[in-house]
């Protein structure tokens, strides 16, 4: 960008159409109450000891115009900390509900997040600024308001590795360390132990979630929802011209396809979010929250990395569509009330189940490298889910070697298919017999089907690796770089976030961090399940 583009951060321009165009609380305490007729309660952050910059995100620096200059001072640490604010910022918790493992939990707002403001940088674009873990809201309730460093580490690196991985995102400016300890009972076994705190800056257009929604319609509150709703087409979705009851349709379906395009891309590259309330759910289609999420090492669709939800294990990767669709089925419900019309918001939801199959199918033949999917691939897709369970598979892995696959020779042996996919299984020495054959029965048919296409290996595997990341951020390294945090060294932190911003790029130098999910961190809390304590 520019030298031009780029402000002091006392210059930066706060819009707060937000706070502007919707109703506030009119009760201005700081405590934990039900806020009704209201989309937000003004509160300032709580001021922390003694802040540490941990990393910031020169990309997303620069589309705030910000200066690496400015982001290296002491006033960006005091900002972004919560110890200062700038000129024209508003701070205020927005209030909302929502659906929580399936059952209504009524209102629950921004019980840890703040939003300084909302800016405008030069080329017109709006985003918030919201910090997480800087302290008590009225949206609370039993918590204290703060985060820990552990899981504010994940959620800065996997915010910046997702929007790179090409998956609609928050992205997060800063990370920061507040001097303070936090107390956390990691396990729910009652024994809460101090940990460090600290505070994520993030950013988005907007932090609007299908609960904000719910909320007004579960209070029968329809000339808020209304405003609320007039507001979103309004500001994140103009082209669809003034809100009216074709538009509020109109607007439902697209957020039906952003959704869908979501769901696609988690797929695509194994994320499992790990809690898919319907608070968690961004009107815009973004990755939002990013609390005991993690990462398909070994394939399997039933894997859930959220501890709360281990029994029931609604929120496993296999089933993440289909909660989506549910979560799409109440904001419907929510919105109905301005609509009036049951078989419009029906038609739409039926549409999605056929709009994310479409959206499905052309994933799987580009993860495949193939030109387009046809009705055949139907079969090759389901058996080679069966494949990928035979042994413990990496998933990335197997899709970075499957690219190797030769489907121009046609003389290759079996221990030649094999070899090629050796890296990706856990226990290769474990593969029977029947499985090596099976196996190589299905790599068989998939060069068959490539062959059809005429499509070169070198074209074919350019392909794959431009949707089949190399690197992600796999469960065990993002503990590795929070054991080393908590030492305060933030070097892994920072070597992370340059790794993740070329993901499907090879990177030799970085070909360690690659690497399958070592046998340590199988069991290990961080690197396999978590629990939503932060």
């Amino acid at each position: 960008m520019a030298t031009t583009h780029l402000n002091t951060l006392s210059s930066l321009k706060f819009d707060n159409n937000f706070v502007r165009s919707l109703p506030a609380d009119p009760v201005s305490d700081n405590h934990r109450r039900q806020v009704l007729e209201a989309c937000y309660s003004l509160v300032n952050p709580s001021p922390v000891a003694a802040p540490q910059l941990v990393a910031y995100s020169k990309e997303v620096a620069d589309y705030l115009d910000i200066s690496q200059q400015d982001c290296g001072s002491d006033l960006f640490i005091q900002v972004f900390a919560g110890n200062t604010q700038l000129e024209g910022m508003q701070p205020y918790a927005q209030c909302y509900g929502g659906h929580q493992f399936g059952h209504w939990a009524g209102q629950l707002g921004d019980g840890r997040a703040i939003n300084l403001g909302e800016i405008v940088n030069h080329k017109g674009e709006h985003f918030t600024l919201q910090l997480k873990g800087s302290g008590e809201t009225p949206y609370s309730r039993s918590a204290d308001g703060l985060a820990v460093l552990r899981s504010s580490v994940r959620e800065f690196l996997c915010s910046e590795a997702m929007f790179h991985l090409g998956v609609a995102t928050t992205r997060a400016l800063s990370l920061v360390t507040t001097g303070e300890k936090v107390w956390r009972d990691m396990f729910y076994d009652g024994r809460p132990q101090q940990e460090p705190g600290a505070i994520v800056c993030r950013v988005a257009p907007s932090f609007l979630r299908f609960g904000s929604y719910e909320l007004f319609s579960a209070r029968g509150d329809i000339d808020n929802l209304r405003k609320l709703v007039d507001f979103t087409i309004t500001t994140e979705f103009p082209h669809l011209g003034e809100p009216s009851v074709d538009v509020y349709l109109h607007w439902f379906k697209e957020v039906c396809d952003r959704t869908a395009d979501m769901i696609v891309d988690w797929m695509r590259v194994g994320f499992v979010h790990g809690v898919m309330n319907t608070d968690n759910m961004s009107i815009l289609g973004l990755t939002i929250d990013y609390g005991p999420y993690g990462w398909l090492e070994s394939y399997d669709p039933d894997w859930t990395p959220n501890t709360t939800d281990a029994t029931g294990r609604r929120y496993r990767f296999g089933h993440q569509p289909q909660i989506a669709q549910w979560n799409l089925f109440q904001l419907a419900n929510a919105i109905y009330p301005l609509i009036e019309q049951a078989k419009p918001l029906e038609a739409i939801l039926n549409d999605y189940a056929a709009s994310y199959q479409q959206k499905w199918q052309a994933m799987r033949a580009k993860k495949l490298g193939l030109k387009q999917y046809n009705d055949d691939d139907h079969d090759l897709n389901r058996d080679l889910q069966s494949v990928l369970l035979l042994t413990e598979t990496d998933m990335t892995i197997f899709y970075r070697k499957l690219a190797d696959i030769s489907c121009e020779m046609t003389e290759q042996t079996d221990q030649q298919l094999l070899d090629t996919l050796h890296d990706a299984y856990y226990a290769p020495d474990a593969l029977t017999h029947d499985d090596k054959q099976q196996i190589c029965a299905w790599l068989r048919r998939y060069q068959q089907r490539v062959r059809q296409d005429k499509t070169s290996d070198h074209d074919r595997k350019q392909q794959m690796n431009s949707v089949n990341p190399k690197y992600v951020l796999r469960n065990y390294l993002a503990q590795l770089a929070i054991d080393k945090a908590e030492q305060n060294d933030f070097t892994m932190v920072n070597q992370l976030l340059a790794l993740l911003h070329h993901p499907y790029d090879e990177q030799p130098e970085m070909e360690a961090f690659a690497a399958k999910r070592p046998d340590w961190a199988r069991n290990r809390p961080g690197c396999s399940m978590l629990s939503c304590s932060s």
